[in-house]
């Protein structure tokens, strides 16, 4: 059991005995700049010594606190740098001998909370390992993100995929000086194809880049980006170097490239298990394998490719429904900025897909129009039955993923056919 909790910025009753306030000690949050500088104390960690809990999103069931090693969130850093590397090695080129000391510092724009392993493991530790500067939003906002881009000239930003969707879709993008932007790339959740060439087209001078993770996995599992991204817009990339993927079948198998399957990651990356609940972790975790509960496939190169949650797909009498691929279509239409499908109930086929939409602003369409635009492009089955329109962006949580157990409440009084 934890011998002692501190908390910050907690103004509520402490909860239990063992729980202190960090103000308390270190005095308020805005001073701590002014605290004499002392030597750490001399304390032995080993790399496999516990670290953190992140808690886990909670968008499929109660949340879980991962806990992970040293070892686990150090892991980014080097993933991060092999991913760089991996661009210039690709296309047959030796990646430049950068000494961080002579180079210009770079700058990242953090504008997910230090709470969620993208912002602290993928983002905070390979930027601060790197002599980087981080430039920290509270609160996401699209136009003060522009601002910051401008006036810290900030050479990579990103974070989960709406946020590189608002960015270049806001209407006043073209009053502020974006140029310095070399990266824009996201994780945490699905991203549409039409969102890489969005990327190529709006920051010219910026690569695009995309990676698959979870809490589970302390952020990086894979990583994409420049032309492989370019090349595979809907793959989230191969594994890091020192990262196993494999595709599980229903009854244990391991499957071919190609096929479709549970995706299973290990490496020195993932956690030792949930804090305190053993069962989740036996379930989870085994021999040394994480099972991550998305539907995935391997390409021959290893490029891994998410189909969708396990636990999102829908079935329509019979017929599997891949909520990302139906969602990747309708962020191919020119007036949708966010979407999401969801499954209703149906008295006979058991269930239907629904969709529920953002649009750009300033554009407008119909749900006639959007779902002839998807049937025009899949199977009639996977066609939504209803779409509804929102008036801003989805729905999410504080780790950018849409909440879709609110949305389906929005189709709780719809008739069943």
């Amino acid at each position: 059991d934890l011998e002692r909790i501190f908390v910050s910025r907690y103004d509520d009753d402490l909860p239990q005995t063992n729980v202190e306030r960090l103000e308390n000690i270190l005095g308020a949050v805005n001073d701590w700049d002014k605290l004499p500088e002392l030597a750490m104390p001399g304390v032995d960690i080993a790399p496999d010594d516990d670290c953190t809990i992140l808690y886990t999103s909670g968008t499929t069931g109660r949340p879980k606190g991962a806990l992970g090693t040293h070892r686990n969130m150090l892991s980014n850093i080097f993933a991060s740098a092999a991913a760089a590397a991996r661009s210039f090695v690709r296309r047959g080129e030796v990646p430049p001998q950068v000494d961080p000391l002579e180079a210009p510092q770079r700058t990242a724009l953090l504008s997910v909370p230090f709470f969620h392993a993208t912002g602290c493991f993928a983002v905070m530790n390979p930027t601060l390992f790197s002599g980087g500067k981080l430039v920290l939003m509270r609160k996401w906002d699209p136009e003060i993100a522009m601002q910051l881009i401008e006036r810290e000239k900030v050479n990579s930003a990103g974070g989960v995929p709406t946020i590189a969707w608002q960015l270049i879709e806001h209407p006043a993008r073209s009053k502020y000086d974006l140029s310095s932007l070399e990266m824009v790339s996201y994780g945490g959740a699905p991203s549409a194809p039409e969102l890489v060439r969005k990327i190529v087209e709006s920051f010219p001078k910026s690569q695009p880049g995309n990676g698959w993770g979870m809490t589970e996995t302390s952020a990086t599992c894979t990583s994409h980006v420049g032309e492989d991204y370019e090349l595979r817009p809907d793959s989230c990339g191969p594994a890091a170097p020192v990262c196993d993927l494999k595709i599980v079948g229903f009854n244990g198998e391991t499957l071919p490239p190609g096929e479709v399957g549970e995706l299973w990651a290990r490496g020195p990356n993932i956690v030792k298990g949930y804090w305190n609940k053993p069962e989740a972790t036996a379930e989870t975790f085994v021999d040394g394998w994480v099972k991550t509960g998305d539907l995935a496939r391997l390409d021959e190169e290893g490029f891994c490719y998410i189909i969708d949650r396990a636990k999102d797909m829908l079935i329509r009498g019979g017929e599997n429904i891949y909520c990302i691929e139906v969602e990747n279509v309708l962020y191919e239409h020119p007036a949708v900025m966010d979407a999401a499908l969801v499954g209703i109930p149906h008295k006979t086929l058991g269930e239907e897909p629904a969709a529920v939409v953002h649009l750009k602003p300033g554009v407008h369409t119909t749900e006639a129009e959007l779902r002839s635009f998807v049937a025009g492009k899949l199977a009639a089955f996977k066609v939504p039955v209803k779409i509804v329109f929102w008036p801003e962006t989805l729905p999410r949580n504080a780790n950018g993923k849409i909440l879709k157990r609110d949305l389906k409440k929005i189709f709780v009084d719809e008739p069943n056919a």
